[in-house]
């Protein structure tokens, strides 16, 4: 059974940095993709990185401040986070999709997702 637990949330300054870890448990590579939940809002899809580590996407609002990572040895993925404001404040989750296909893609059918994190609350606040 694939099990994902994020981590490293907290608060964060605006203008810093923050960096989440999703520690990946179970038999096999997924891709994976890291959302967030702020209050009022639906759930957003943040970037994804393939199973190999080859292949990421971006959506337009993090693009070029986040970087999506994994470390394969370790079944870890990282989401670097800098230069956040207020708006990026959400719980920040990841999830499994299985690797059909070499890329990965953001889904907005969240039911393409095998399987969720908790996930980790980030704060951006002075």
């Amino acid at each position: 059974q694939l099990h994902l637990v994020e981590s490293g949330g907290g608060l964060v300054q605006p203008g810093g940095s923050a960096t989440l870890s999703c520690e990946v448990s179970g038999l096999g590579l997924y891709h994976i993709t890291w959302f967030r939940e702020a209050p009022g809002k639906e759930r957003e899809g943040l970037a994804c990185i393939s199973s190999s580590g080859l292949d990421t996407n971006y959506a337009g609002s993090v693009q070029n401040r986040f970087t999506i990572s994994r470390d394969n040895t370790r079944n870890t993925i990282y989401l670097q986070m800098n230069n956040v404001n207020v708006e990026d404040t959400a719980i920040y989750r990841c999830a499994a999709h299985y690797p059909s296909v070499s890329h990965c893609v953001i889904y907005f059918n969240l039911n393409e997702y095998v399987s969720w994190g908790q996930g980790t609350q980030v704060t951006v606040s002075s």
